[in-house]
This record gives structure tokens, C-alpha cells and sequence, in this order.
């Protein structure tokens, strides 16, 4: 849901969205070292269907996009509704807050279908017990919040275009870099709040917090009680997991709730870990920048791509000029496609950050988490066995869909990583 409201807020709309121990008891630690993911028998062939209905879905959500708005081009709803918000208001604003929901509701409601699928595979497989009516509450709020971005973007990207129609596209991505830090800065605190409920962690979990303040010392960091919190992804989700979210004032620790009730402590802590790392690495000022160059690169190519199927189409699809409002669905439809191209070049970068936090969760526990290693390759093998990972993915559906590494080379990485046991110099935390 996040990374679509970012697309929609810095590209104006989106074509094709939640994201550990002491009051609870702990489940018994195992006694086994994991060295491979594996899973059950009847498990195995779950998350063997259930990894290939979701790549099924993928790819078939992109070409589902594509042609959607290609009939919303040949069908002229563009011109029609920048027909109607041209006859509400003469106000470039108003007529931007009437043009891009309804194109949105255009497009987001034929989508529906894809969407209400992907929440079946979620329930058919065990990931997610929403009802159907929670489900629905929540896409409508994604939606409204969407109406709210896309209005302003959208006003903010004709103005430009209509100042500078030579270079529209540079100046619009100046104006969208500084709006996806200042989203990075508010999500934790205005937008995940709606979707679910976050509690102080330590009046719930006052052991964990100790723990975990240890593993912040040791990576040198200092993060206040009042900005750890608890997710109650249980009353949606079963998946496990455990982020920081936000930057300056709004920055916090978020554990899920699901986490604490399948997880040991030490296995938290290394999920802890492993998050912290994101931070210390500098993890999202990296992303925000890469994010920000994909953006001025898509807009870039847009800018041709516009100006070469208006001049070829733009008489049959009734758009006047670069400056129409119904020019939108070009635009959204040239970042559709550049998007699913880009997806094995941004998967495969985070891949390396996400290897990157895996070796400091890794450093970051040693020593304070008897038997670290162990924990890790645990963790793994718990969020494996949760999410139905397929033990042996293809190695294009890894290259083109994986943004983290597989379950199966992160349970063996864990369980192998030990530079303190060879004589060789810890990467991170010496």
C-alpha cells in the first residue's frame, strides 16, 4: 500500500499498497542448528502453489495495466472527464481535484478485481485473516488518500508543463523529491495509523525493550522508549516482522505483535538488528535518493514518449496537447511500463541492502544473544515457514521479483557467518 501512495504522490497517480518478550511466554528454542530452509511436506506444496500464483499475478497485473489504460485512452474517459472538471470550475486546482479522482476511480475500479485476488490468495493461504469488509474499508481509505495526493500532483505537474513545455519534466521532479521526503517523514505518523493500531512497546513488552536498548548500545545508536512501539498486525495479518520507519522527529522502532508470539527473544533481537542496520547503513537516505533518480529518469523518458504517441494518437484519443489534462493516462502508462523493466534493476540493489542488514543483524547480536548465529538462521526459517516462501525459486523469478534475498541463502548465510570464529575482521561492528 506505502509504495503505491509514493508512486501516486510523485507521479501523480498510480496505474497498475504493514507492513517481540515478556508478558508472553516464549516458544521452546530448538535444538537443532538450521542449516538449509526446509519445510513439511503438506507446507512445501502450499508455499509451491502459493509462490506461483503470486508470480502468475504479478505478471498478469502488469499487462492487466497496461491494457486497462490503453482502453481508458481508446475509450476517451480522459477527455470526458477533463471535460467535466473544465465545465465545474475555471480554477486550474478545482479542476485538477475533479480531473484526477475520477480517473483514478476510473482506473483503481476496474483494477478491482486484481486487488480483491490478491487478498483470496492472502486468506486461501493463510497469510492474512482480514474480512472482507475490513479489506474493503481499508482500500477505500487508500483511495481517499490517494484523491487527496493525486489532486495536488497533478495540478502541481500541468503547471509546470504549461510553463515550460521543453522541460516540464525536470522541474516537476523538483518539486516531487523534496514531497517523497516529507511523505518518508509522515507515514509513520499519519498514514500506517490508520491501517493499524500501535501501542508503546514498553508498557507491553518492558523485558524486550531492555534487550533491545542493549542491541541499540551496541550499535552505538540512541533510540528513546517512547519511540519503540508495537504493531497489532494480528488482527489482520499472521506474517512476522519489524521495521524503522520515519526520519528526524518521526523516526521509530516497530514490532509486530505476530513477531513477539513466534519468536524467541533472541530471534527478535536479530530481526531488531537487522532493521537497525537499515538505519545505520544509511538504508533509506538511499533508497529516498534512488527512489528520487528513477523518478527523473521515468519522467524523462515520459517527456518523449508523450510527445511521440500524442503526435501519433493524440488526434484519435480527442487530446489537445502535452498540456491536457487528458494527457495523464499517457504519462501513466509510459511509468507502467518503465516501471516493470526497472523492477529487476531496483530488486536486485535491494537485495544488496537488505544482505548488507543481514550481516549487522548478524554483528550487532554477537555476544549479547547466546549461540547469534543459530537465532538468525531461526528467525529466517520462522518467517520462511510463515510466509510460505518457496525453498528453490527460479533464478528469474528471484532476479526479477525478489527484493531481499531468498529464505533458503539466508538461512545458510546465517548459519555460516562467522568471522570472529576464522580470525577475519567483523564487517561492521568490531
Amino acid at each position: 500500500m506505502f509504495q503505491r501512495l509514493l508512486l501516486i504522490t510523485t507521479l501523480c497517480l498510480s496505474a497498475a499498497s504493514a507492513q517481540r518478550q515478556a508478558s508472553n511466554p516464549a516458544p521452546q528454542k530448538r535444538e537443532r542448528q538450521v542449516k538449509t530452509f526446509t519445510l513439511p511436506p503438506d507446507k512445501l506444496e502450499k508455499a509451491i502453489e502459493y509462490s506461483a500464483a503470486r508470480d502468475r499475478l504479478y505478471f498478469l497485473s502488469v499487462a492487466y495495466s497496461i491494457v486497462l489504460l490503453v482502453s481508458v485512452l481508446d475509450w476517451r474517459l480522459a477527455p470526458r472527464f477533463r471535460d467535466w472538471a473544465e465545465a465545474a470550475s475555471g480554477r486550474r486546482i478545482l479542476q485538477a481535484y475533479i480531473f484526477a479522482p475520477l480517473l483514478l476511480v476510473a482506473v483503481d475500479a476496474l483494477s478491482l478485481p486484481i486487488s480483491l485476488y490478491r487478498h483470496h490468495l492472502a486468506l486461501r493461504y493463510d497469510q492474512s485473516i482480514q474480512g472482507w469488509g475490513s479489506w474493503l474499508w481499508d482500500w477505500t481509505k487508500g483511495e481517499l488518500i490517494q484523491f487527496l495526493l493525486a489532486g495536488v500532483m497533478v495540478w502541481i505537474l500541468y503547471g509546470v508543463i504549461g510553463r515550460s513545455p521543453r522541460r516540464w519534466w525536470f522541474y516537476f521532479w523538483l518539486a516531487a523529491a523534496p514531497i517523497v521526503v516529507f511523505l518518508m517523514f509522515i507515514a509513520p505518523v499519519v498514514i500506517a495509523p490508520l491501517f493499524f493500531k500501535f501501542e508503546p512497546l514498553a508498557a507491553r513488552q518492558p523485558a524486550l525493550v531492555a534487550e533491545i536498548e542493549k542491541v541499540v548500545a551496541r550499535g552505538g545508536l540512541e533510540i528513546p522508549r517512547e519511540r519503540m512501539y508495537e504493531m497489532k498486525a494480528s488482527e489482520k495479518l499472521k506474517s512476522v516482522d519489524a521495521y524503522v520507519a520515519g526520519m528526524g522527529a518521526s523516526q521509530r522502532v516497530v514490532v509486530w505483535d505476530t513477531t513477539i508470539q513466534k519468536m524467541t527473544t533472541g530471534q527478535i533481537l536479530f530481526v531488531f538488528g537487522h532493521e537497525m542496520g537499515h538505519y545505520v547503513l544509511q538504508h533509506v537516505w538511499i533508497g529516498i535518493a534512488v527512489t528520487c533518480l528513477a523518478i527523473l529518469v521515468f519522467l524523462f523518458l515520459g517527456y518523449y514518449v508523450m510527445h511521440w504517441a500524442l503526435a501519433r494518437w493524440g488526434g484519435r484519443w480527442s487530446i489537445r496537447n502535452i498540456g491536457d489534462w487528458a494527457s495523464l493516462p499517457v504519462l501513466l502508462l509510459a511509468v507502467t511500463v518503465f516501471g516493470f523493466f526497472a523492477d529487476p534493476v531496483t530488486n536486485s540493489f535491494s537485495r544488496v541492502l537488505e544482505h548488507n542488514a543481514d550481516i549487522y543483524g548478524l554483528e550487532v547480536i554477537h555476544g549479547l544473544v547466546p549461540n547469534s548465529s543459530e537465532a538468525a538462521a531461526d528467525a529466517f526459517q520462522i518467517l520462511g515457514e510463515v510466509a510460505l516462501s518457496d525453498p528453490n525459486p527460479s533464478a528469474f523469478i528471484e532476479f526479477w521479483l525478489y527484493g531481499h534475498p531468498s529464505v533458503g541463502s539466508r538461512v545458510r548465510f546465517a548459519s555460516e557467518y562467522d568471522p570472529w570464529g576464522t580470525g577475519q575482521a567483523p564487517k561492521y561492528i568490531h
